[in-house]
């Protein structure tokens, strides 16, 4: 690995750059060699591959991604950190750096550029503040990614991969596992940043379902189940449903639909599974057509 994770050398060109970390950014550069080689072999990077990464920072991790995929797409918030990176990503041809919010960008458009609009890879080390949003945005949007590696909070890494019944188990839960199939790769202690979090962090991939792993009459109704089934989780789940205003249907056929879809009366949310929350949307479905 460059000199990138040397800490000593990255100061200097945080120096020479007069570059100050803003908070509101979530600024934490990775500055260790093994998580960075957990990152690329997790991510499974070929000459191949474009790799759209987000939040590259000062470029550590992305001149790893610009050695061994084809093109790299690199999109950078802060505009201060753009000469750092046209400085350190010097050597590469196969970069393309874009100052922009993630959330702006019109990632068909960059992608029908840079990759015919093929599927690609996503690499990235998310502000902690902002990584649940980004995620939404990348799978609700439906884009043509293969897979998404990323730097995240261990608890939000805990969060996507939860089970039923458990206390981290929610909508984030089961919208990333209906768009995907997360994987928990590794823990990363503080140390291995600059500036150092307050909290640990993990490194999770998640493989994009190219077709839902179940039938859905009605995706929107699938989610506004859900949300409603964690907005107030210890309720029962007739009551919860029956109190959230987006679902078009009676408090008695909720009940009716809890029963076609063979739950007990008192059942709560955080018990069901993804499948189950699909067996209740489809009957519940059957009402709201009306």
């Amino acid at each position: 690995m460059g000199n990138l994770t040397n800490p000593t050398y990255v100061k200097k060109i945080l120096d020479r750059f007069d570059f100050s970390f803003r908070k509101k950014y979530g600024q934490n550069f990775l500055i260790d060699d093994n998580i960075l080689t957990e990152i690329i072999d997790s991510a499974d990077i070929t000459k191949d591959d474009t790799v759209l990464e987000i939040g590259p920072g000062i470029g550590t991790l992305t001149e790893e991604l610009c050695k061994n995929a084809g093109q790299v797409i690199a999109v950078e918030i802060d505009s201060n950190l753009i000469p750092i990176l046209e400085d350190t990503l010097f050597n590469y041809s196969n970069i393309t750096i874009v100052n922009n919010d993630i959330i702006k960008v019109d990632i068909d458009k960059l992608t029908e550029e840079y990759n015919n609009g093929e599927r690609f890879k996503v690499v990235a080390n998310l502000p902690y503040y902002i990584t649940s949003p980004i995620i939404m945005e990348l799978l609700e949007r439906r884009l043509p990614i293969e897979s998404i590696t990323l730097m995240v909070q261990k608890e939000v890494a805990e969060r996507m991969t939860a089970c039923p019944g458990t206390r981290d188990y929610g909508s984030l839960s089961l919208a990333v596992q209906y768009y995907t199939s997360p994987e928990i790769i590794c823990t990363v202690s503080p140390n291995c940043f600059m500036p150092k979090p307050k909290v640990d962090s993990s490194v999770i991939k998640l493989i994009v379902n190219e077709e839902p792993p179940y039938y859905v009459k009605d995706e929107e109704l699938l989610f506004h189940i859900i949300r409603a089934s964690f907005n107030q989780r210890r309720k029962t789940l007739a009551n919860g449903l029956s109190n959230y205003p987006k679902l078009n249907c009676s408090k008695e056929e909720i009940k009716e639909a809890i029963e076609m879809s063979g739950f007990r009366p008192d059942v709560r949310g955080e018990t069901l599974t993804l499948e189950d929350f699909i067996l209740l949307s489809n009957n519940v479905s059957t009402f709201t057509e009306k």
